[in-house]
């Protein structure tokens, strides 16, 4: 078996563009930002901003507001940054005024930042409950607190009482009908140890060597991984980390000459470039890309989350509305224009009901093992409006990702089936296995979610993580 790992590109993604995705999938709904009272001082004035540039204005904000800053979010309808400000009597150096002429929209809310803060502490003393997950809401102004479906009786009474004793206004509970679990499963994708989960982003080790980053429960759960089930390995886990400061691995290539490219095969032979890591902001649009389910979008909804699993307390994660199924683990959060936002972690619920889903900051994953992004160059492909496939197709506005589309011999349909293999009990964790979808296959570009006739992929043809940038090898 070769393990070189660059395939011929049958299309590619105009960044920025709202092409080949399919419109629907990149064209997000856009999210109404619920906002406790309004802006200070008459008619907003705040600037028009993509959301990278709104994290970068927050983070220069936080610094000018001091004390007073209590959070940010990004508006999406509007496209515009929302601060929060608390105690601003004794504004002697008129810091709101000038945060609204740098463009941001100013509101004031009731809880500071340390208080936020002082509450998420209260709530791991008192209220560190497998199941439970919370984090700061900067448009609520509150802190979300979530119980899965296992919080009841005692337990439950006894998160509810912590909640009270926050004080009123400081927090809000949410139940949810699913129960929390890491997204590994056995069946498709990448293998180790009879578990299956999703590659997340090709990376350069710090020794210069190639690599990937997954979920750190993937990586804790076996050593050596597979592009194939049952086949032979092609990289070995480096370091990992969970639970605690996060979810996270790197997994090195075992041949040192793979060039892996840095992008996200979002199926149908079409791939997003991935050009840098984007740290993560409340209200920001996302999509996921994962080997049980497929493509999927949604939104930020809070960020240093706190999840609380069954086998530990998992710090620092972003919290999304983004589904996600067994299998997904690892799997990559991105935006549509390139930047590398997180890596699948766990949640509730699943691609049907919905749910909650949350994940590793690529950020502090990168930080913390020393790789870099990989090869922004690799395959030849060049990032720009109207980039042009590899066999000379162009991408267009109204492209669609395809369904079922054969890429020499196998099936890379962006939701492909975990086959009826899937659930082998190798699970990793607590998930069970038995989650993975019976009826995804092909991205549906009419709405972004995996659909589709519900063919196995089986053993043989189990789903190559060439979706996730680790591509096909014969």
């Amino acid at each position: 078996m070769s393990h070189k790992r660059i395939p011929k590109r049958k299309a590619a993604i105009a960044v920025g563009g709202v092409a080949a995705l399919g419109a629907a999938a990149l064209l997000l709904p856009q999210a109404n930002a619920s906002q406790d009272g309004g802006a200070r001082g008459g008619a907003s004035t705040a600037r028009t901003l993509k959301a990278d540039d709104a994290d970068d204005l927050a983070a220069r904000l936080s610094k000018l507001l001091g004390d007073a800053f209590a959070g940010s979010y990004y508006d999406s309808a509007n496209r515009q940054l929302v601060v929060n400000v608390t105690d601003v009597s004794g504004d002697d150096n008129n810091v709101i005024v000038q945060a609204k002429k740098a463009g941001a929209e100013v509101r004031e809310v009731d809880n500071s930042t340390a208080e936020l803060q002082a509450a998420a502490r209260t709530l791991r003393t008192k209220a560190t409950i497998p199941g439970t997950a919370w984090a700061v809401d900067p448009r609520t102004n509150k802190i979300l607190v979530t119980a899965d479906s296992t919080v009841t009786g005692t337990r439950w009474d006894r998160l509810e009482s912590t909640v009270d004793g926050l004080g009123s206004g400081m927090a809000t509970v949410k139940k949810s009908a699913g129960t929390f679990r890491t997204f590994v499963s056995g069946g498709d994708a990448i293998f180790g140890g009879g578990a299956r989960c999703s590659l997340g982003f090709n990376v350069t080790a710090g020794d210069g060597s190639p690599a990937f980053l997954t979920a750190g429960h993937c990586g804790v759960a076996a050593q050596q991984w597979s592009d194939a089930q049952n086949g032979a390995p092609i990289a070995t886990v480096d370091q990992a980390t969970f639970p605690g400061n996060g979810d996270f691995a790197l997994v090195k290539y075992d041949d040192p000459n793979t060039q892996a490219p840095s992008d996200v095969n979002v199926g149908g032979g079409q791939s997003v470039q991935i050009l840098q890591a984007t740290e993560a902001t409340v209200g920001q649009q996302v999509l996921r890309m994962g080997s049980t389910t497929g493509l999927h979008d949604g939104q930020v909804l809070g960020l240093d989350a706190t999840v609380n699993y069954p086998e530990g307390t998992v710090t620092g994660l972003i919290q999304t509305d983004v589904c996600a199924e067994p299998g997904d683990s690892g799997g990559s959060l991105f935006t549509q224009d390139g930047g590398a936002v997180g890596l699948t972690s766990g949640g509730s619920g699943d691609c049907t009901s919905g749910g909650e889903t949350f994940f590793q900051p690529v950020t502090t994953a990168l930080a913390a093992t020393g790789a870099t992004l990989g090869d922004a160059g690799a395959g030849g492909q060049q990032a720009g409006g109207g980039q042009q496939a590899g066999d000379g197709q162009q991408t267009g506005g109204d492209q669609q990702a395809g369904n079922d589309q054969q890429a020499g011999g196998d099936r890379i349909g962006g939701g492909q089936e975990a086959g009826a293999g899937a659930g082998d009990g190798s699970d990793a964790g607590s998930a069970d296995g038995s989650g993975a979808a019976d009826d995804q296959s092909g991205a549906d570009a009419t709405n972004g979610r995996a659909s589709g006739t519900g063919h196995g992929s089986g053993g043989g043809n189990a789903g190559r993580s060439g979706r996730s940038g680790l591509t096909d090898t014969h």
